[in-house]
């Protein structure tokens, strides 16, 4: 694949700047096959001693580092072009979103190689990008959130709407372990009439300018969207100068809860409105009646990116008559799951940053009295076991009642590791009350991303859905993390989107409702 090389995009025009910085991307498999000679090549590249034509195959693309005036700049493009492209009619704003849909599809194939070269596993990267089409950019999910964009009664000579009118110039801030997905979850802001800064983070800024410069950017400028409509750089984070800047209206941040948190504090400070998309820490339940086989590939996919991502399943609670074999199987088929090049088909787990802290609770568990059922060895890329491996094979722990359960900094906080608690319930009470003191247990999650349940009793069902309050999408006998047309994939309540968090429409969550009332005269 030859380098690409993506200046900024700003005010419809590629933009450098004075410092002619680039960040560059090294392959992964490059990094794990040779990890130093590789970081030092990515050094060097970066700083300007070797150039691009020089630096072997290796290297799959560059791109232009912001600075603080280029910032400025895509600020004041957007807000240039924010007036002009909310007066575009909603139908037509909507149509644009169906071609950009269509032209991710087109270009998903060169899209899941820059995602590979990054460092994500190509079987997710193909379920991820081949999948946003039919899901956040359906046309089931866009023209749901156009009807909710405007309601029309008439009473008489009297026309009545409600609707939701665009806030202004929105910047996206994606997170580093999934920012293309996540950029293109915050720019369906386009679509209600907001103007677009994207910020692509320098690690992975390849794909995320890919993203925007090839697939976005052109269906927008054929459409005649006016120059700023869309802007995209890589940089360092610029959340103060968002903040300080009275261009901006909404800022999207992606990240930990207690930054989060801070953030929204500064925003509504500030006058800005914060959506957030901050940390999961989702529940599954399994029930004495579930389908185990089901319920297992469900909790398998937990360990996609080696557990750093948000909407998977961090902790189950089994019902205790099905815990030994639900454990079985599920250790089968953790077993089956080993760490690999990401390009290579069916790899999953990805290195893991954060080995100590995964030592660390695991430690604390077993302590506190849970047991290691499956894992927790570090590995090399070939599944070797190694002290010093960039992998962490796949874990599971019991953990035995759910009264000092969340005492465990495993169940009560998100994790980005692969080590995940199955918790059973110790009771002598029938099912009736047993299932109400999981559902009080889900409820006391901090956490309001997803939860799930595997259950075949219609009658727990429905209690299930009226119970379960705290999150932004539930999934009954169906995949934790499965993304489908029309239902929100991201957004809840709590520590995962602060006091304003809901399941999040970005179409919606960028705009606010305006009611007028419209009496014309006789002609």
């Amino acid at each position: 694949m030859k380098p690409r090389v993506y200046p900024a995009y700003i005010g419809g025009k590629d933009v450098t700047g004075d410092n002619g910085q680039f960040v560059h991307t090294v392959s992964t498999r490059a990094i794990l096959e040779n990890t130093f000679p590789s970081l030092r090549l990515k050094q060097d590249l970066d700083q300007g001693i070797i150039d691009l034509e020089s630096a072997g195959d290796a290297v799959v693309g560059a791109c232009a580092v912001a600075d603080e005036r280029m910032a400025d700049l895509a600020l004041e493009s957007a807000a240039k072009a924010a007036p002009e492209w909310a007066r575009r009619p909603l139908a037509e704003r909507i149509e644009i979103g169906h071609r950009i849909s269509q032209s991710l599809i087109e270009h998903g194939d060169p899209l899941v190689e820059i995602l590979v070269a990054e460092g994500m596993p190509v079987s997710m990267a193909e379920g991820m990008i081949k999948g946003i089409p039919h899901t956040g950019w359906s046309r089931e999910t866009l023209e749901f959130c156009a009807a909710q964009l405007e309601i029309t009664r008439t009473d008489g000579a009297r026309t009545r709407t409600v609707r939701r009118v665009p806030d202004g110039v929105v910047c996206i801030n994606p997170p580093q372990n999934a920012a293309t997905p996540n950029a293109l979850a915050g720019i369906t802001a386009l679509l209600s009439g907001n103007t677009a800064v994207v910020r692509a983070p320098r690690g992975v800024a390849l794909s995320c300018m890919y993203t925007m410069r090839e697939v976005v950017a052109p269906v927008l400028e054929e459409a005649g969207a006016p120059p700023g409509t869309l802007n995209a750089f890589c940089g360092a984070p610029m959340l103060d100068q968002w903040l300080e800047s009275p261009h901006v209206n909404d800022i999207v941040f992606y990240g930990g809860s207690k930054m989060g948190l801070e953030f929204e504090r500064k925003c509504i400070a500030a006058g800005k409105k914060p959506i957030l998309e901050l940390a999961g820490n989702d529940c599954c339940v399994v029930w004495r009646d579930a389908d185990l086989d089901l319920a297992v590939e469900s909790l398998t996919a937990f360990f996609a990116n080696s557990g750093q991502i948000c909407n998977v399943p961090n902790q189950v609670i089994v019902h205790p008559a099905i815990a030994e074999e639900l454990l079985a199987k599920l250790v089968v088929a953790t077993q089956k799951i080993q760490p690999g090049y990401p390009d290579e088909p069916g790899v999953v787990l990805t290195p893991v940053l954060g080995a100590d802290w995964f030592e660390g609770c695991l430690g604390e568990a077993l302590a506190k009295g849970a047991t290691l059922v499956h894992g927790g060895r570090r590995l090399e890329v070939d599944g070797t076991p190694s002290d010093t491996g960039f992998f962490i094979e796949p874990a599971i722990i019991r953990v035995d009642g759910l009264d000092g359960a969340r005492s465990l900094s495993v169940v009560r906080d998100e994790t980005f590791f692969p080590l995940l608690p199955v918790i059973v319930p110790t009771t002598d009470t029938g099912d009736e009350e047993l299932f109400e003191q999981v559902l009080a247990f889900v409820n006391s999650n901090g956490y309001g991303l997803r939860n799930s349940v595997f259950v075949r009793d219609s009658a727990m069902i429905d209690r299930f859905l009226a119970g379960v309050v705290n999150g932004g999408t539930l999934m009954i006998n169906d995949q934790h993390t499965g993304f489908l047309p029309f239902l929100p994939n991201q957004g809840g309540p709590g520590l995962t989107g602060g006091v304003f968090g809901e399941a999040n429409y970005f179409m919606l969550r960028t705009s606010r409702l305006q009611g007028a009332s419209i009496v014309r005269p006789a002609q």
